[in-house]
């Protein structure tokens, strides 16, 4: 009998692109992924690798620096958020054709964010970059969503780990990717890009003025990172409700403290260790088999 699984992403910024690996990884496990459901960059990575494009987001996001990423933020004066959110989208169109999600090979769910009407709103169908765009906007960064008339944010405000939305079968295993884990990290030692010096030294003084590094010493924390602190602790105990009531097959845990959440010229090493850590859950679930 043919091994098949289906995938819950969680929402989670850059640390997203470790379900990449997770992706990969089941795959070479010997599973055909049958369905997927996601909540933002969640959202993304499975309606991309759904659209069957995944090598080509991959290339694309691994050969961002952090210069590349800071151009993909289109600033704006809104109060309703600090980014557009329409370039990088755009961007990834260059590559990806959009396409009406009832029509991709294997079923897929995007959950977004009403905020006004204080409910979750699930995209199983029509455009995948609308249902991307909607499912991945995050509250104060990037603006809303607008869809006949009512205003989506991030999917995981109410739902970081969609997993009632996965079409599941009797003989899938299900595996939930939870890259907002209350877990120890070792963050790898990540040189600084040539490209940081010289005649860009005024944008990676920007880059730091926003996004500042973590450090030791005690710190007032800036706006962004109260934003991003407040999101990620009420996803962090909704996730650890989700998980614990819907008790799925598989759990890949990454750590919060992996990256920040602009972080994508990370990719590559959150891609590896997407990879690493669903090896130790499957070795880890086979031998409490």
């Amino acid at each position: 009998m043919k091994k098949t699984a289906a995938l819950v992403l969680s929402s989670g910024g850059a640390r997203g692109v470790a379900h990449i690996g997770v992706i990969e990884a089941v795959l070479e496990a010997g599973y055909e992924i049958k369905s997927i459901s996601g909540s933002s960059m969640g959202a993304v990575v499975g309606g991309v690798y759904a659209a069957g494009k995944l090598p080509e987001f991959k290339e694309w996001v691994c050969n961002l620096d952090k210069i590349d990423v800071f151009k993909l933020m289109d600033f704006t004066l809104s109060t309703q958020g600090f980014v557009r959110g329409e370039r990088v989208f755009n961007q990834m169109k260059s590559f990806i054709d959009d396409s009406n999600i009832e029509d991709l090979d294997i079923d897929f769910s995007a959950v977004a964010t009403d905020i006004v009407n204080k409910k979750e709103v699930v995209f199983n169908s029509g455009s995948l970059f609308t249902a991307l765009r909607a499912s991945a906007a995050i509250p104060s960064v990037l603006k809303p969503s607008v869809i006949n008339g009512v205003e989506l944010v991030d999917g995981g405000v109410l739902n970081p780990i969609p997993i009632a939305y996965v079409k599941r079968s009797e003989n899938d295993i299900v595996v939930v990717s939870d890259v907002n884990a209350a877990v120890p990290c070792v963050k790898p030692d990540i040189p600084e890009s040539l490209d940081d010096k010289g005649r860009f030294a005024p944008l990676v003084e920007k880059w730091n003025s926003i996004f500042p590094k973590n450090n030791n010493k005690v710190k007032r924390l800036s706006y962004f990172e109260l934003v991003a602190k407040s999101v990620d602790l009420m996803q962090d105990r909704i996730s650890e409700y989700i998980i614990e009531h819907s008790r799925p097959d598989i759990v890949v845990r990454i750590s919060r403290e992996t990256c920040s959440t602009f972080e994508f010229y990370k990719s590559k090493e959150l891609i590896d260790c997407g990879r690493q850590e669903f090896d130790k859950s499957l070795k880890h679930a086979l031998l409490g088999a």
